[in-house]
């Protein structure tokens, strides 16, 4: 086992240099591996439950608060964009002051801005408080690695990011059923102050459980320019991919924000490779593994991300299901992540992650491929097995990559790692749901004119046919009052079967870039520094 001097600061007070990493274990509550990851999962779970809660919220916010389309696009937004912007430097901070730290400071401004958000009165205090929501979500994620790192010993620390990743999965999927019933039987304030309570457990836990872990050699110095060059370039590409559908990707707008991201990208590049303590050391990439790794996790989040995307207004708006019946159907897919993470990590700890990684991303591509042929008429059965098969397939490459990026980076780098690997996840988000909404878009924007057309409908001027076009890309009928119901019939297969080409297509450019994942996946091993944080805690 590599010996690693650590810092360990068990409270307040100065810092008292400890023995190896390989010293005997500690005792009591604090530092336990396992109350670690209880610990950190339960504030994990809040920045995860808001990626998906809030969406289901949205309609009421815009009703009650007077919210224009675009004002309430914001709400999710904003708070995508400051996470994915902060991820990495977060992370960094996380390295420089002690993860520690920085959990407890995310976990309370977490539950503080959401508190702020279901007292507001308009609709510029949400959109402000949930930027916050994600400036703080972005010190809590990275730490949350950074402290299972140090904690758990090389052979069990796939066992907690499998558990972590499933907390992750369960949360993300479980948010519109918990804010549809939240919605529907309290208000949309209620979707928020829930945090309140759950932050406060968590910050409670963490001043008991947790223990600082630094290694020796973690920065002392920040790079200030590297921060700004970063944040810029990842602003103006996630920035970009939002505005994408609204602009077009053949819009100069489009493609400026996406140069001026290169460009700083480059900058940034060039720059650390002549600062003393760069944000990011650029030999990190040297690990095929660890490149391999940030990479999958950018192809999955495109397949799983933008292919989710769409399901959602599938079993809404095609299927005319209720937000909590929608989730309810999605639960096979929550369920093969819950049961599937853990059953993820103790597979890859035994035979490493090249496999179990090449086979989930051959698994998802199955399943997008499968999502690719639901019509109108497909039953729950058939639906639930294509759900079970993504999650099946999603769980192991959660974990997996995870472990493949935070695993073979340096201890003193782990925040950093952690923030490249939850980044990764944001930026495939973004991409998937841009790049698959264009394919969706051009699909309907072809078909529907002839769709429309065969099926005798009234010809469509070129603004009708716009509008009717933007319903169609979510599953809706563009049905005007007064309508007959024979024609109203009509239009709504028309609308149902164009909106099914165009998911039917995305679903197959997802299962193509899950396939390429498979290649990708042949390039990763076990991290080669795992066990730089062993046995710190006890197991």
């Amino acid at each position: 086992m590599t010996s690693q001097t650590t810092i360990d600061k068990t409270g307040p007070g100065d810092a008292i240099p400890s023995g190896p990493s390989d010293q005997p274990p500690a005792t009591g509550l604090r530092g336990h591996p396992w109350f670690t990851l209880i610990t950190v999962a339960v504030g994990v779970m809040m920045v995860a439950l808001d990626g998906t809660i809030v969406a289901i919220a949205n309609p009421a916010i815009a009703k009650d608060l007077g919210a224009t389309f675009a004002e309430v696009q914001w709400i999710t937004n904003a708070y995508f964009l400051a996470l994915a912007v902060s991820l990495i430097t977060a992370g960094k901070l996380g390295d420089r002051f002690g993860h520690r730290q920085t959990f407890l400071i995310g976990v309370v401004g977490f539950a503080a801005a959401s508190g702020a958000i279901g007292l507001s009165d308009s609709i510029a205090f949400v959109v402000t408080f949930r930027v916050l929501q994600g400036l703080f979500g972005a010190l809590l994620m990275p730490a949350a690695l950074g402290l299972l790192r140090a904690t758990f010993p090389a052979e069990k620390l796939n066992m907690a990011i499998g558990i972590w990743g499933m907390v992750i999965g369960a949360s993300t999927a479980g948010g519109p059923i918990l804010g549809g019933v939240l919605v529907e039987h309290v208000n949309w304030q209620s979707v928020f102050f829930i945090n309140v309570p759950v932050g406060i457990l968590a910050v409670a836990l963490g001043v008991v459980m947790l223990l600082d872990h630094r290694a020796e050699n973690a920065p002392r110095s920040f790079d200030i320019l590297g921060i700004v060059l970063l944040s810029g370039a990842m602003f103006c590409l996630v920035w970009a991919l939002i505005k994408a559908p609204e602009w077009g990707w053949g819009d100069g707008k489009t493609w400026a924000f996406i140069g001026a991201s290169v460009l700083l990208f480059a900058l940034f590049s060039l720059w650390e490779t002549k600062v003393s303590e760069p944000l990011i050391p650029l030999g990190l990439f040297r690990s095929v593994p660890l490149s391999a790794g940030v990479v999958l996790m950018v192809l999955m989040a495109i397949a799983f991300m933008g292919g989710l995307f769409f399901v959602t207004f599938y079993l809404q708006n095609v299927h005319g299901m209720s937000p909590i019946d929608a989730g309810l159907h999605l639960l096979p897919l929550t369920g093969m992540m819950i049961v599937g993470s853990p059953l993820a990590g103790a597979m890859i700890t035994k035979v490493g992650p090249r496999v179990p990684l090449a086979g989930g991303m051959a698994a998802t591509a199955i399943a997008m491929y499968g999502m690719s042929t639901l019509d109108t008429g497909t039953g729950s059965g058939v639906m639930s097995l294509w759900f079970a098969l993504l999650g099946l397939g999603l769980a192991p490459v959660m974990v997996g990559a995870t472990e493949v990026i935070v695993g073979n980076a340096p201890m003193e780098l782990s925040g950093v790692a952690g923030g490249l690997q939850q980044a990764a996840m944001q930026i495939g988000g973004s991409l998937g749901t841009a790049v698959l909404g264009a394919v969706m878009a051009s699909k309907v924007d072809s078909d529907l004119a002839g769709n429309w057309t065969d099926a005798g409908l009234p010809p469509l001027t070129a603004a009708q046919e716009h509008q009717a076009s933007e319903a169609v890309q979510v599953g809706v009928a563009p049905i005007a009052p007064g309508t007959p119901d024979a024609v109203a019939a009509k239009i709504t297969d028309v609308a149902h079967d164009t909106f099914l080409s165009g998911m039917s297509l995305a679903s197959l450019v997802a299962a193509g870039v899950a396939a390429v994942a498979v290649l990708v996946a042949l390039l990763t091993k076990r991290g080669q520094n795992a066990e730089a944080g062993a046995g710190v805690g006890h197991i």
